[in-house]
């Protein structure tokens, strides 16, 4: 019988990382991923994940997923790909289209796409790998997708 909770990941209790590593962290992952180093990205991401706290943590692991998903797509497993893209998707959509002022909602999108083309048997291999850019807007002030949603619906009816 175990003792307390079970832990996953044997050290995650004794990781702590300050705001300047973790940010060094996340900017060279998003260097890794825009030039498809998938593993490298995803790795480095994963790093922070372990000690990170909600929501971000849901934030990365979306991230991770979609990353991991280019990864087994890179190295020959179609469905991998396809079965973590759409639980990546599924975690992105829960935040604005430019959470941290990335393109968070192009990443979606592209993610959709390849989706769609590996579950209709298309070729992916015509696909171009996404790029995670930066947007102009921060996330404070931008809406959740379900906001954007409601506030195209004509003020009368909601």
């Amino acid at each position: 019988m175990l003792s307390g909770p079970r832990r996953f990941y044997r050290y995650s209790h004794k990781c702590v990382m300050n705001s300047a590593e973790r940010k060094k962290k996340f900017e060279v992952g998003l260097e890794h991923f825009n030039v498809e180093k998938f593993f490298e990205a995803h790795e480095l991401w994963e790093e922070i994940w372990l000690v990170e706290s909600e929501p971000e943590k849901t934030f990365l692991q979306g991230l991770i997923q979609v990353t991991a998903a280019f990864y087994h797509f890179q190295r020959g497993n179609p469905d991998g790909t396809e079965s973590l893209l759409a639980s990546g998707i599924v975690k992105l959509l829960r935040f604005p289209a430019d959470h941290h002022g990335l393109a968070i909602g192009d990443l979606r999108d592209a993610g959709k796409k390849w989706a769609r083309a590996l579950g209709n048997q298309s070729s992916a291999k015509e696909l171009p790998f996404p790029r995670l850019t930066r947007v102009r807007k921060s996330s404070s002030l931008a809406k959740s997708p379900n906001q954007e949603k409601q506030s195209l619906r004509p003020k009368g009816r909601r």
